[in-house]
């Protein structure tokens, strides 16, 4: 399965005054763009209910799921991989568990705690997860026991009897963000949910905190030595939906920039004679949009997004994803005849979609296809989270076998290999100095080993 992406999800959890059920089911729905193929949800009462499909949650769930739901507090979770959130009887008690992130040295866990007389299902992340947790006498303390032997990402909710426990890995790689009002308290990865479920954001969850909400609102129970921040660079450029803000910088804000940064290169090489520039939906747009503000170039679009296809990167295989890639997007013709176009998109994985992009837009009759990428080449597989997990995926990987895009001179040299492979008449990246530069965040703040290959763990 190493050509599948192994993780791509989202977590949700809720204590309220009422039922429950519906705001998990509607906060599920406003992250479903993490992960499009399982969806769950468990909730308290004085025991666990819980119930997952196969599945989009907005269309999974019936009437009687919903209502043999039942309780005050709960979690929900979406995702490519697996089914959860995930059920245990334990010495810590009766608990349900979802969480976001890959372990690097599950393997190695999974043999010790076989070795231990530990049984598993399918060696499942989540396993192991519980598994160590469930090994301590109360939360907690597996909790902390959890972060000193788990290599990787995580961020996590688990149901128990005493509330709603959160936590997120010492580098913080995955967003994990509270909201209130003031009959609920919630915590999801992304601020988007809580937002429109008209609460207010209180704050993210800090690398290494675990948080506890119940009753009394939300109790930080422990903050965990933190070697250092290592927020997903990605999630700005791609994974997160345009209307979150993720560790003080809002998505949209930072894909602007880096549309803008694309525009200042180009203009400081020279320029581009372009009629207009256009995203490719739907991450792409705040690209694009970044890219007209500082060029100056009319914005235009010139795919029509079909609304009810999914996302075509995070599906779970190859396949799948060139499937979706042709579903989704279809050309608006009117608006590309006879033009030279700019097309903004976040990132080249594979090369395949962008491909069939620009062929489209050329068969359409457009005169010329230039393509700005947000992202920067894509050289090494991601060990944390989403991405790929093989470098005979990556595109950039085929011209340069070995070795880091560390100068202009090669930048330029991928770029018109690239060009060439897809059939565009320009290719651009951002370079990673002004990825970061357009993010404003610390470089030592941020995970970019898709890009430098440097891996931020240590140990």
């Amino acid at each position: 399965m190493e050509d599948e992406i192994r993780d791509n999800c989202g977590v949700f959890g809720i204590i309220s005054r009422g039922p429950c059920v519906y705001d998990i089911f509607n906060g599920m729905d406003f992250i479903q763009h993490r992960g499009q193929e399982y969806c769950g949800i468990a909730t308290y009462d004085g025991k666990i209910h819980q119930v997952t499909h196969h599945g989009k949650a907005g269309v999974s769930f019936t009437a009687q799921d919903l209502e043999y739901l039942k309780g005050n507090q709960g979690i929900g979770h979406v995702s490519l991989w697996e089914r959860q959130p995930m059920s245990w009887q334990s010495r810590v008690g009766d608990i349900s568990l979802a969480f976001s992130g890959n372990i690097i040295n599950a393997d190695e866990l999974i043999g010790d705690l076989k070795r231990q007389g530990h049984s598993f299902y399918r060696s499942y992340n989540i396993e192991v997860i519980a598994k160590i947790i469930m090994e301590s006498d109360d939360i907690l303390s597996g909790l902390c026991n959890l972060a000193e032997r788990i290599r990787g990402a995580y961020a996590l909710v688990i149901l128990s009897a005493e509330g709603i426990y959160a936590a997120r890995d010492v580098y913080g790689f995955r967003p994990l963000i509270l909201g209130k009002d003031a009959g609920r308290t919630a915590v999801c990865s992304e601020s988007r949910a809580i937002v429109n479920l008209e609460m207010d954001i209180i704050r993210d969850v800090k690398p290494g905190e675990i948080v506890l909400i119940n009753d009394q609102g939300v109790q930080s129970l422990k903050q965990l030595p933190s070697p250092r921040k290592a927020y997903c660079a990605f999630e700005w450029a791609y994974t997160a939906s345009i209307d979150s803000v993720m560790d003080g910088l809002y998505v949209q804000e930072a894909r602007n920039n880096l549309g803008r940064s694309l525009a200042r290169r180009d203009r400081e090489e020279g320029g581009l004679e372009a009629d207009l520039v256009a995203p490719v939906p739907m991450s792409g747009i705040g690209h694009a949009v970044g890219y007209h503000q500082e060029s100056g170039l009319p914005y235009q679009e010139v795919f029509l997004y079909n609304r009810y296809a999914d996302r075509s990167y995070t599906q779970s295989t190859q396949d799948a994803r060139k499937k979706m890639a042709k579903r989704k997007l279809s050309i608006l013709k009117y608006a590309v005849e006879g033009k030279r176009i700019l097309i903004c998109d976040d990132s080249i994985v594979r090369g395949t979609q962008i491909l069939y992009k620009v062929r489209d837009l050329k068969e359409a009759g457009a005169r010329e296809v230039h393509v700005r990428i947000a992202c920067p080449p894509l050289m090494y597989p991601c060990d944390f989270g989403i991405s790929t997990r093989s470098y005979d995926e990556l595109a950039a990987r085929h011209f340069f076998r070995s070795g880091d895009i560390d100068s202009l001179d090669k930048l330029r040299e991928l770029e018109r290999w690239v060009a060439d492979q897809i059939g565009a008449d320009s290719v651009k990246y951002n370079g990673t100095a002004a990825f970061v530069a357009a993010l404003g965040l610390p470089r030592e703040d941020l995970c970019l080993k898709c890009f430098d290959g440097v891996i931020p763990v240590s140990g």
